[in-house]
């Protein structure tokens, strides 16, 4: 876990009508990490990846990021994790065990990721379905749409940086009940789910609280839109329902189809659509 804040105090001119007035306020923080990867016998590390991203979790944000990329299968790839930290950059530097195979080729496109959009403009649906490599069973559950309702609120309650600043993305893990398991912020949507992913990686063991991957049993729930890349990196990890706030991009709605994933957008109040899979909505027809 960083040691950095995730939100800073600011002034502002806040204008009311023609009355300006001076205030504090605050803003969430915004700074650049770069994922470095050690691999095979090399000793030296190998930039991979400069995300823009809150600080926090920065262990998880990188296992996460490696996993829903196809370059780790599991926790158990990992050697290390050693993040180092001077004036100039913030770095993160992973180390895979010597026998992992690794295609760094499948990272080029990632060298420099935004918070805003994350990796964008993948011209196929093939390239997600080959990395999603998990064999899952085919689910036999339902939920309410009154356990989707109440979703939402459960993770306002969770989100106390966005509560400060208004400018930050959530998402959370939620069991087929309703009940809120983990849930995770950062100013970039995908960051915060890579962060998500990451933990559950991170806490594969029968005794702890967090599930481990695959999470085909359980609701991932999005505090924004529905971009193509969270849908990816959702079926990377077994999601079979994924519901958000805003509204899906049609790339997203077309891999939910493909990959079998429940599709759940403008999720507010007692209203909802449902884009794919309908079935595990129980009053859904």
């Amino acid at each position: 876990m960083s040691d950095k804040f995730s939100i800073s105090p600011t002034e502002i001119h806040r204008l009311e009508g023609n009355k300006s007035s001076r205030t504090p306020d605050f803003v969430s923080v915004e700074e650049p990490l770069e994922i470095q990867l050690i691999t095979g016998n090399s000793p030296n590390p190998h930039p991979i990846s400069v995300t823009m991203r809150t600080p926090g979790n920065d262990p998880a944000l990188a296992i996460g990021f490696l996993f829903t990329e196809g370059i780790i299968q599991n926790h158990h790839d990992v050697q290390s994790v050693v993040e180092t930290d001077n004036t100039n950059n913030q770095s993160l530097v992973v180390t895979l065990r010597p026998e992992v195979p690794v295609d760094l080729t499948k990272l080029e496109r990632h060298f420099y990721t935004t918070s805003s959009c994350g990796v964008c403009g993948k011209s196929s649906l093939s390239a997600v379905q080959q990395q999603c490599n998990i064999e899952l069973p085919k689910t036999q559950w339902k939920i309410t749409p009154n356990i989707l309702y109440s979703l939402p609120e459960s993770l306002r309650k969770q989100q106390a940086n966005f509560e400060q600043t208004g400018g930050i993305h959530g998402c959370a893990l939620f069991d087929l009940d309703g009940q809120l398991i983990l849930s995770s912020e950062d100013v970039g949507r995908h960051n915060a789910l890579d962060k998500l992913i990451g933990q559950c990686l991170m806490s594969a063991q029968p005794t702890s609280a967090i599930p481990s991957i695959p999470l085909n049993n359980h609701i991932l729930l999005l505090s924004g839109r529905i971009s193509f890349e969270l849908v990816q990196k959702a079926a990377m990890a077994g999601v079979r329902l994924i519901a958000a706030v805003g509204a899906p991009s049609s790339l997203a709605i077309d891999l939910a189809e493909e990959m079998g994933i429940t599709l759940v957008g403008f999720l507010r109040g007692e209203r909802c659509n449902i884009y794919t899979h309908h079935h595990r909505i129980s009053s859904a027809s």
